[in-house]
């Protein structure tokens, strides 16, 4: 259904295209990946893999008249963006649709792969189910003196499926700001919404704590709670030599959800063709559980019942890890792309889940 759907935008845009001019262009990431002995990571194994993140997508956009461009874009996968821009000025802009929130430095460009200099962005960081919002984004750029800026202002709602379930955010908003001086790149982005995780596994869980303490319950329960994201970077970038970090962290009021902190580093050389670099990550949300003053304030033995569940339910979310890549980036010709790493991740919780992931890309855009 997915190849079907794919098809037929192609072909719609193709017949269009005898009417209006309708620009198409793509990319694709063919990524294969294979783990040591029987680890695992990012849903690769000891047994090569082709499926996890390669995919093919193409982009059809069209000029509705002097200041609106609809465009939309197409992943293997199904649709995956849609928007219409306005262009109100020369430095004011408003999309309307489907569209990358900017959280990060490479949100625009994340599924292209021949935009960076890693085989894929730090999962760590930027493996979060809210990439994508359902809103209105305006962006306004200019020059002050040397500095290049922009700003960029999004509203609206997600719904994603995650493992357990589905994420739901109410009432986003995020607003971001990015400044470029010559070699030097600084941004800065804060953002909010009302989310709420529907999942009957968790359900489950907080039914025997709700029997007991519905304030527990519903303190525990991530439904309409306010979380936020805050986001820094830096990068400087003389061409031969080159290195950025960037900063997040994710909060949640009032839920099981633990606080997520998350960072890169990263750096690199180009020579010719060539560019090697080095990435650090880290990973943690390993922090005590929360909620206790409401739990302590049950009878000892209501406490003793539901102490297991409450703690338990918290640290099946714990995660704290570090991943260490080394990537070599061959530009073989123009718009193309060879790149290989090898990745060492190393688990701060648990020495089993340790592991190392080698792998192998061919990126290219249209």
């Amino acid at each position: 259904m997915k190849k079907a759907l794919l098809a037929t935008a192609v072909t719609m845009a193709m017949t269009s295209a005898a009417q209006a001019e309708i620009r198409i262009n793509g990319f694709a990431n063919f990524i294969g990946g294979i783990t040591s002995s029987d680890d695992s990571l990012y849903g690769y194994d000891d047994n090569i893999s082709f499926s996890e993140e390669s995919l093919f997508a193409l982009q059809a956009s069209g000029d509705i008249n002097d200041k609106m461009t609809a465009t939309i874009q197409l992943l293997a996968r199904g649709i995956d963006d849609y928007d219409i821009t306005y262009q109100a000025t020369s430095n004011t802009s408003i999309t309307a649709g489907r569209f990358r929130l900017p959280l990060f430095r490479y949100s625009a460009s994340l599924d292209v792969g021949y935009s960076f200099h890693w085989v894929n962005a730090p999962r760590s960081m930027y493996d979060v189910p809210f990439n994508n919002l359902d809103g209105i984004r305006i962006d306004y750029s200019d020059y002050v003196g040397d500095w290049e800026y922009n700003l960029q202002a999004s509203f609206g709602n997600y719904n994603n499926d995650i493992e357990a379930g589905e994420i739901e955010g109410d009432n986003v908003y995020a607003f971001s700001a990015e400044a470029v001086y010559d070699w030097f790149r600084i941004r800065g982005v804060y953002g909010a919404n009302k989310g709420t995780i529907r999942s009957p596994a968790l359900d489950a869980a907080l039914a025997p704590i709700g029997g007991a303490s519905s304030e527990l319950a519903d303190f525990l329960a991530f439904e309409d709670d306010t979380g936020t994201f805050v986001g820094v970077g830096l990068e400087v970038d003389k061409f031969d030599w080159f290195v950025a970090a960037e900063y997040t962290v994710i909060e949640v009021e009032d839920s099981y959800l633990p606080d997520d902190t998350a960072y890169y580093i990263t750096g690199g050389l180009r020579t010719g063709k060539w560019t090697p670099s080095f990435t650090y990550e880290n990973f943690d949300s390993d922090e005590p559980a929360k909620g206790l003053d409401i739990l302590n304030q049950l009878p000892d033995a209501v406490q003793d019942q539901l102490r297991p569940g409450v703690i338990g339910l918290q640290r099946a979310q714990a995660e704290s890890y570090e991943v260490y890549t080394a990537t070599i980036r061959y530009d073989y010709d123009t718009n193309v792309a060879f790149k290989a790493d090898i990745s060492r991740f190393d688990d701060d919780i648990n020495d089993d889940n340790d592991s190392t992931l080698v792998r192998f890309a061919v990126n290219y855009v249209f």
